[in-house]
């Protein structure tokens, strides 16, 4: 995809809604120009704000519909907008499960046009199922209490923080956001459920001994919607260590407020235990809580009386750093 990109948020009514944008704009900025809101939106990745008229004149090449929802749908009132951006001589990519060509209005600007439309969430990769033999070099895989918890943010963290130690590691992206940031990865979501396990293996094949992939975990074995793909991730990926990732002031899974978020402990005995078919020896190195919402005295608290509970390391990536945790890889 050409760069620089203008991150396009539509009129999403939450932060967690632009998860995409925050996550380019958090780890790329420098490829970003700015973004696009429509009125309504509830989002900011504090991004400068403009106008596809005006980015283009910034040299904007792709707009970026940097937006996730449950479904992976885009609304019909968002098609103007990106006409627009393709009639400015931008080509379009997306991250949903619709693809932009199914639009008819988008099919035809881009043919006119002569811009390319990029569905970042279907690969163009074939994958096999699952074989679950054992690889060469070693793998971490963060996984969480529920979806939108830090996976992805930790995985990062971690990779850099390994990296600054001179250790052998690379990012792993399994979702679009993370494709974006990487430029490589496969959407584990929008895989045929028959091949997941597989999809992992092909994106985490065998390396060097002292090789770490890092591979960004999705969903959570206790969220109903998504579940299927955690698991599908934790055979697949046969990690040698997990970090649990936490978002500490949920009462309840992202979108089931009937289903409480589950107890710390009792997810890392779920997550070892799926992960052991394909690796007996995985276990769990530490956990990564997101204190965003939390005053530094409130964070400090948590974080240690965590550690002193599950006697792991326990830190936020985005202000302490990931050292605790990497320490105890072998």
């Amino acid at each position: 995809m050409e760069k620089p990109y203008l991150l396009f948020l539509g009129d999403v009514h939450d932060e967690l809604a632009a998860k995409t944008a925050h996550g380019i704009a958090d780890w790329r900025p420098d490829w970003c120009v700015g973004q696009l809101r429509l009125p309504g939106c509830q989002a900011d990745t504090a991004l400068a704000d403009t106008t596809v008229a005006a980015a283009a004149e910034s040299g904007a090449r792709t707009l970026v519909i940097a937006v996730v929802n449950s479904g992976g749908t885009m609304p019909e009132s968002w098609t103007d907008t990106i006409v627009e951006a393709i009639e400015h001589g931008m080509d379009v990519a997306s991250g949903l499960h619709m693809r932009l060509e199914d639009f008819p209005a988008i099919a035809e600007a881009a043919a006119r046009h002569g811009r390319r439309l990029h569905n970042v969430r279907h690969s163009e990769q074939r994958f096999g199922t699952g074989k679950g033999h054992k690889r060469s070099g070693k793998r971490l895989l963060t996984v969480g209490t529920d979806c939108s918890v830090g996976k992805k943010y930790t995985a990062l963290a971690l990779e850099r923080d390994m990296r600054a130690r001179g250790m052998n590691a690379d990012f792993c992206a399994t979702g679009q956001t993370g494709v974006f940031i990487a430029e490589r990865g496969v959407a584990i979501d929008a895989v045929v459920a028959d091949f997941i396990s597989g999809a992992a293996e092909w994106l985490s094949p065998d390396n060097d001994p002292d090789h770490w992939d890092v591979v960004e975990g999705q969903g959570s074995l206790f969220h109903a919607a998504f579940a299927g793909v955690s698991l599908g991730l934790l055979h697949g990926a046969q990690p040698d260590a997990l970090v649990l990732c936490h978002e500490p002031t949920r009462s309840h899974m992202r979108g089931l407020p009937h289903a409480p978020i589950p107890d710390l402990a009792q997810c890392i005995e779920a997550n070892i235990a799926g992960a052991r078919l394909t690796n007996p020896d995985c276990r769990m190195v530490g956990v990564a809580i997101n204190t965003s919402a939390l005053d530094g005295a409130a964070a400090e608290r948590l974080l240690r009386s965590t550690e002193d509970r599950l006697g792991l390391p326990c830190v936020d990536p985005m202000t302490v750093g990931t050292d605790a945790i990497i320490d105890r890889l072998d």
